[in-house]
């Protein structure tokens, strides 16, 4: 409609927008957050990709090594490689290994110590109680010994007496010595007790230079109130083979 104004003028109407079908557009804008917030993600992804590659096997020169429990002489069970000890750790392995091998050599020095006495003063040929053990079969085996001491099943024989009387062992009285002409003497006694009396036996032994067996000197047993029962004496004997290679004649012995 064509409005009239005082003047005498026509306006021509203009055509307004409509509401309804009139949006109003707005210029986008990305949000990008504060710049604090986007340095702090970036900052996320740099310690992401640091935990990877730690994770395939590259440790971070900043990672703390893991920390082991000091070793001393007291605690070492060897399990730390040698390389990763101190040089206090090392001196202090060296010096446990030194006193276990120190133990051991001295294990073996009083196994063999010990070995050694058994055989020389028991199982050898030539120890006192060998010889003390054949001297007592003798004795059972002698008739004039089992006469004045009773039967050979009720025979013992034991070694020095002692004042203790609730004491079973008793030792054997032995000495060893060696002459100028390198001759070694043996010396045993003891004593022997049967149901009919005691006796005290004695024995001389001589191992001469450069044989390897002793041979007896004298062996006899003393029975008191009887005469002395001589198993072995060597000077009668070869007193007895002298006079049996000569003749005695005008009071001279003549071979």
């Amino acid at each position: 409609m064509n409005r009239v104004t005082a003047a005498g003028l026509r306006l021509r109407p203009t055509a307004l927008p409509s509401h309804s079908n009139t949006t109003t557009s707005l210029p986008l804008q990305r949000t990008t957050g504060p710049p604090h917030t986007h340095q702090h993600h970036h900052r996320h992804q740099h310690h992401h990709h640091r935990q990877y590659a730690t994770q395939n096997g590259q440790p971070s020169p900043s990672a703390p090594e893991s920390r082991r429990r000091a070793v001393t002489p007291f605690n070492d069970d060897g399990h730390v490689p040698w390389t990763q000890l101190s040089a206090s750790e090392k001196t202090g392995r060296a010096a446990q290994q030194t006193l276990n091998l120190g133990l051991v050599l001295a294990g073996l020095a009083l196994t063999g110590g010990v070995g050694y006495v058994l055989y020389s003063e028991v199982f050898s040929p030539d120890s006192k109680t060998t010889y003390f053990n054949r001297a007592v079969d003798r004795i059972r085996r002698d008739a004039r010994c089992v006469e004045l001491l009773g039967d050979a099943k009720h025979m013992t024989a034991y070694g020095e007496e002692t004042h203790n009387k609730w004491r079973r062992a008793r030792p054997i009285a032995s000495t060893v010595t060696k002459d100028g002409q390198g001759n070694e003497h043996l010396m045993i006694q003891f004593n022997v007790q049967g149901k009919k009396g005691a006796g005290r036996v004695n024995m001389h032994l001589i191992k001469r230079a450069g044989q390897h067996e002793y041979e007896y000197k004298y062996f006899f047993v003393d029975v008191r109130g009887h005469q002395r029962i001589y198993l072995e004496n060597a000077d009668a004997s070869r007193a007895k083979k002298g006079e049996q290679k000569g003749f005695r004649m005008f009071g001279v012995n003549w071979s």
